[in-house]
């Protein structure tokens, strides 16, 4: 059975009450073309990006902001220009597929078996690079307990591999501008350029 399309939401307003208790266990389809530069793999999506369709769309996350300061983008995008980022050579996708209202939700199982969707999604999109948005997610997911942010010693399905910090505007350990210093160390390594 196909999943409920999400509602269409006004971008000043945003979502409901109900459309974000509707949202619980949606999909939210991915940013994604064969040979982008850089894929970037978020743990879940939110119960506001569910009701949305956009990734990192909850006030306060601060993924769009991060990839501007990072220097990925040419401008400031709001999360329903998504689309635009495959132009740019980047895409979304996510870790585990079912939305939730906290990340924390997912199970161990979840992530082992995202894990290995994010695998196979690699080889077939082939994507340089991978940059997983949340070391715990990584290191459950990948059976790695001890990884660090930043560049990984393994490849997945032949992309190199980076750590980058949670955006969401619960990890208080990174401010906006440790977060696109973060994402700025990754653009350099992967020598990509907003235009």
């Amino acid at each position: 059975m196909t999943p409920p399309k999400p509602a269409r939401i006004d971008r000043a307003a945003g979502p409901t009450r109900a459309e974000l208790a509707a949202a619980a266990d949606r999909t939210i389809p991915d940013v994604l073309a064969p040979g982008l530069a850089v894929l970037f793999v978020g743990i879940n999506p939110g119960l506001w990006s569910a009701a949305t369709g956009w990734h990192f769309a909850r006030p306060g996350n601060r993924f769009w902001p991060a990839l501007h300061r990072g220097g990925f983008t040419p401008r400031l995008l709001h999360p329903s220009e998504q689309d635009e980022l495959p132009a740019l050579g980047l895409g979304i996708t996510n870790m585990a597929a079912r939305a939730s209202a906290r990340a924390d939700e997912l199970s161990t199982e979840e992530l082992l078996d995202g894990a290995a969707i994010l695998t196979d999604k690699v080889a077939r999109y082939r994507p340089r690079w991978v940059a997983v948005v949340g070391v715990t997610a990584y290191r459950i997911g990948f059976q790695r307990p001890k990884a660090t942010f930043g560049p990984q010693p393994e490849s997945l399905a032949g992309a190199r591999l980076w750590v980058l910090p949670n955006p969401s505007g619960l990890n208080a350990h990174f401010t906006p501008v440790t977060l696109g210093l973060a994402f700025a160390e990754l653009r350099e390594a992967t020598e990509v350029t907003a235009p």
